[in-house]
């Protein structure tokens, strides 16, 4: 497996930062997670911009810049070709001595690295899976794609101790997110996310979820979903873009709806799979390999 590290590919188990980076004494930093697709980016210019919001956030200079970025992801597939992708992007603001203010004229340490991603199991298709609700103890701006995810390694451990796959939290009885996903939840035909705001991250696999319901004509709203709406919920979905959809269809132990991933769902999963195909062979056509 070949990496990224501030300029140089190399194999990954040579890769070495400095005790003294920032992102290992602080959690100083961003990352993202972009699906490719037999060596094609998904949502690239999404994922990107998502990338160089959270930078700002954080108040660091974008060290690649566009060009630099979409060359190097370029290289990274080329260099571990074959399968599907999750490629990880993490920037730090660097080595620098210890201290919590900002250092002065240091050099971002960017960092990149692919892992197969692994399709979905076919129990989770025939069965769904399961979830717990747990209280939302994140920072207040979780909407920064932030490196500092110990509150989410708890939620995420205490779900799969309790042989479920995701934590999905609770902020004063409202649904905010899961501990690495979005949640969307289904009455009747009508389906449901929690709107955006500083708790929420903006994830792209619920946006274009969102786009993909709204262009065919499915209700679909932004708005607040409160515990008992999930607990009375027909469906239940998690979005991410390594986890694309998946249905919940056990919420603490108990059914959600009929026990089973829903019509909605997989509805919603076949229009996703036919944009994706889509966005992929678009892509190869415009690169002249198809």
């Amino acid at each position: 497996m070949t990496a990224f590290l501030n300029g140089c590919f190399l194999p990954l188990e040579q890769a070495r930062v400095s005790p003294l980076d920032r992102g290992f004494l602080f959690g100083d930093g961003i990352y993202e997670v972009i699906p490719s697709y037999q060596g094609v980016p998904f949502l690239l210019e999404a994922h990107l911009e998502r990338l160089r919001r959270s930078l700002s956030a954080i108040r660091l200079r974008d060290p690649m810049g566009d060009r630099g970025w979409r060359d190097m992801l370029e290289e990274l597939l080329a260099r571990n070709p074959g399968g599907d992708r999750a490629i990880y992007l993490q920037v730090t603001r660097g080595v620098a001595p210890r201290d919590h203010a900002f250092p002065v004229a240091t050099e971002a340490t960017v960092f990149a690295m692919v892992n197969p991603i692994q399709p979905p199991r076919p129990e989770t298709t025939a069965q769904g899976e399961g979830a717990i609700l747990l209280p939302d103890e994140r920072w207040g701006r979780c909407d920064i794609k932030a490196i500092t995810l110990l509150a989410n390694v708890l939620a995420r451990q205490m779900a799969v101790e309790q042989g479920a796959i995701e934590a999905i939290l609770l902020r004063d009885g409202r649904l905010t997110e899961g501990a690495a996903s979005n949640v969307f939840v289904v009455h009747g035909d009508v389906v449901r996310t929690p709107p955006l705001d500083r708790g929420i991250l903006p994830g792209i696999t619920r946006r274009f979820v969102l786009d993909l319901l709204e262009g065919h004509s499915r209700p679909v709203f932004e708005e607040a979903v409160l515990e008992s709406d999930l607990r009375t919920a027909d469906e239940i979905w998690l979005t991410s873009s390594t986890k694309e959809i998946l249905p919940v269809t056990r919420l603490d132990g108990q059914p959600v709806g009929a026990g089973r991933p829903g019509p909605v769902w997989r509805e919603t999963l076949e229009l996703y799979q036919r944009a994706k195909n889509d966005a992929r062979g678009a892509r190869v056509a415009e690169s002249g390999d198809g």
